[in-house]
């Protein structure tokens, strides 16, 4: 192993210093008693464990000193600590105060997301042995965890490194190397990555006053705000899946890196079985099925947004119209907005001083404007153009119009991450009291839509973060009022749901869904937000019930309420209220859901959704004139129908089809002519791939016509 370069043995030279100092003042702490509770979650039946109270004291016991109390089945599996269900924390990381602790194995998202992000930093300490390198950073990722790193002049990652790094990787983890935490000053962070601009970028730009922490596993001291496994001994599967080239920060003006991506497990049975998923991936992997259905491409001329083609849009607009049939019955109202605002709409909502960077500016006319990133802004300015009544609550406005953010080019991923989209956007004005029965509609909208394409789905209730807008008996209302839907959609039937406390909006709190697909990946598609600000901020107000019959003092009183205040948005008078504001999506993104959809069907699509849905082929010239008649019925009824009267043979037609996944083939000959019936291959039924089944042309039509009004997911007839 080639020797370490001066100035990474002086950065970990000032942490011993430091940690050394850290130390003698964590023993100068008064270790005190403090009530602590370890909470084990469920037994094997589902039942919850009661808590076991164990002896703790302040800056001294530790999460991980607990697990000696608890069952080796269970303790072995555990990755991470989460203290009164919020905060990550290290296992080996002094308690501060009295509190209930649970334990997170790998299987869960949180715990396989800190144990990628250790392996990240087995990875940087190897990458740093071997190139002396200058690390930029390293999380975690949905199949594992990347590190960035520049290296020397004309260098570059090749696959030969691999396994010398994987190497590396091995001998530190049969060290066992502890992870250890250290909070460090702003000041003595500069000294410690002073040699590095990339650790200087994070220091000078993302970092609190106050500092932050550092990580140390062998030779590797990191920038990091953890937590961490306890040690590299629990990596006992890791492996280098591939690297590539990467701006840093994703900008392609900045320097470029070398990405080296990895994964790693605590047993190797678990990563036979994730090489095996990859490999399903792979082959299910939306960018290339777009290309081999002609669904979709990209060009370098409009970066990150689709050329939708005719197949790709024919998906776009089933998915619009169920939505539409949906709306109609669930008493949505459909609307179009601007594409283009002022920026002083931007400024108004608050988005501009937080989002303007991810936002497409231009100036017309000298005034300065910006493509739209989301529709609530303009929702609000349409709610407030007219004096509105309680009567009209709850109004629910949906809009499918086109949205643009200037994601990183870096970024830009097929059609999960693309800078020109559209959404099933909806936004929902009602009062206080409508809150739980929008919330509970939103639910059932939820089933319906999800249970067409075969999506579980998990709820999360994020409640009131530190940092948040509005009076806490308002959040306290509303956080009641979203537990009230989520247990009566519990009790229906329809799930556990979890508390993310403290990762609400700083507007509102609100529900995340996951759906988790064919492969069982999971993906945030919808989500539910209750919004105390935007209607505050645009200054939105409805007639209540009591309007009606204001008294003359009440008159004078919103008169008075009316008058220019000298800071803020005015209150509404007597008789008016501010309405909430629900923002809701169910699929989310139509591109990203597409793109989900296509791995989850592994482009095998739904009739009702299929740009395929049937083949007329002839056995012999002599019936072309029946099959284009066939072609021309279904298609009168709408359905995506197409004909092979080609010279090819009539089996090389057919495997043609099968490949480019048509629902059903039409084979025909003089027999089917004279009966007027099709020979029918079913897709998905392998008894019907070598001789089909005999269907008169009418009944075919009246159960395919079925097959596609009901939206079924199976492609039976």
């Amino acid at each position: 192993m080639a020797a370490l370069p001066d100035v990474i043995i002086r950065r970990n030279e000032l942490f011993e210093e430091l940690m050394q100092r850290e130390k003698a003042d964590l023993l100068a702490k008064e270790h005190s008693p403090i009530n602590v509770a370890i909470n084990l979650g469920l037994d094997r039946d589902g039942m919850p464990r009661p808590l076991m109270p164990v002896a703790a004291k302040a800056w001294e016991s530790t999460p991980g000193s607990f697990l000696k109390h608890v069952d080796r089945d269970v303790s072995t599996d555990v990755v991470i600590a989460k203290v009164d269900g919020k905060e990550l924390w290290d296992l080996d990381r002094p308690l501060e105060y009295g509190c209930e602790v649970s334990y997170l194995p790998f299987t869960s998202s949180e715990g396989r997301n800190v144990f990628w992000h250790s392996s990240a930093h087995v990875l940087g300490e190897a990458a740093e042995c071997q190139y002396g390198c200058l690390l930029s950073h390293g999380p975690p990722v949905d199949q594992g965890f990347f590190y960035d790193m520049a290296l020397a002049e004309g260098q570059v990652v090749t696959q030969s490194d691999w396994s010398p790094l994987e190497s590396k990787a091995s001998k530190f983890f049969k060290e066992k190397q502890p992870f250890e935490r250290l909070h460090v000053s702003i000041p003595d962070l500069k000294k410690m990555f002073g040699y590095s601009k990339y650790k200087m970028y994070y220091i000078e730009n993302l970092l609190p006053p106050e500092g932050s922490t550092v990580y140390r596993c062998g030779t590797l001291v990191d920038l990091c705000l953890g937590p961490h496994i306890q040690n590299t001994g629990k990596i006992k599967a890791f492996k280098i899946m591939k690297n590539s080239s990467c701006y840093f920060r994703g900008d392609k003006d900045d320097d470029s890196l070398q990405r080296i991506y990895g994964v790693a497990f605590p047993d190797k049975k678990q990563l036979s079985e994730h090489q095996k998923f990859l490999e399903e991936a792979a082959k299910r992997d939306h960018r290339k099925i777009g290309v081999e259905q002609e669904l979709f491409f990209f060009d370098e001329l409009s970066p990150g947004s689709v050329f939708l083609l005719p197949h790709g849009t024919v998906i776009f607009n089933a998915l619009q119209k169920l939505l539409r049939s949906e709306y109609q019955k669930r008493g949505y109202q459909e609307v179009q907005s601007p594409n283009m605002y002022d920026v002083e709409l931007w400024k108004k909502s608050g988005h501009w001083q937080h989002y303007q960077d991810d936002m497409f500016g231009l100036e017309v006319e000298k005034r300065k404007w910006a493509l739209k990133p989301m529709n609530c802004p303009g929702h609000c300015v349409m709610f407030g153009h007219r004096e509105r009544s309680y009567r009209e609550l709850p109004l629910r406005m949906a809009d499918f119009g086109v949205l643009h953010r200037n994601e990183a080019s870096g970024a830009l991923n097929g059609l999960t991450r693309v800078r020109k989209f559209q959404q099933d956007d909806t936004h929902i004005f009602c009062t206080q009291e409508q809150i739980t029965q929008e919330i509970e509609g939103l639910f059932d909208f939820l089933k319906c839509i999800y249970g067409l394409f075969g999506f579980p789905f998990k709820l999360k209730l994020s409640t009131r973060p530190e940092k948040y807008l509005g009076d806490i008996e308002t959040w306290n209302i509303a956080e009641a009022k979203l537990e009230d839907a989520l247990n009566s959609f519990k009790s229906a039937g329809g799930g556990e749901w979890e508390k993310n406390e403290g990762d609400g909006a700083f507007y509102g709190p609100k529900i995340d869904i996951t759906i988790s697909d064919a492969l069982r990946r999971e993906y945030q598609c919808a989500t539910i937000q209750l919004d105390f600000q935007l209607p505050q901020n645009f200054e939105l107000e409805y007639m209540t019930s009591e309007a009606s019959s204001k008294t003359k003092a009440n008159g004078e009183a919103e008169a008075k309420a009316d008058a220019p205040a000298s800071s803020g948005p005015k209150k509404p008078g007597p008789g008016r209220a501010r309405p909430v504001m629900v923002h809701r999506a169910i699929i989310g993104s139509f591109e990203r859901f597409m793109a989900i959809l296509t791995e989850h069907f592994a482009g095998k699509w739904p009739f009702w959704l299929s740009p395929r849905q049937v083949l007329v082929i002839p056995v012999m010239p002599a019936v072309n004139d029946y099959v284009e008649e066939v072609q021309k019925l279904f298609q009168a009824h709408k359905m995506h129908t197409d004909i092979d009267i080609s010279g090819n043979t009539m089996q090389k037609k057919i495997r043609t089809g099968q490949l480019q996944q048509y629902n059903f083939i039409f084979v025909v000959g003089a027999q089917e002519k004279e009966s007027r019936s099709v020979n029918i291959r079913n897709r998905d039924d392998q008894n019907t791939q070598s001789k089909g089944d005999l269907i008169p042309l009418d009944e075919a039509l009246s159960k395919l016509k079925a097959l596609k009004k009901e939206r079924r997911i199976l492609n039976t007839i």
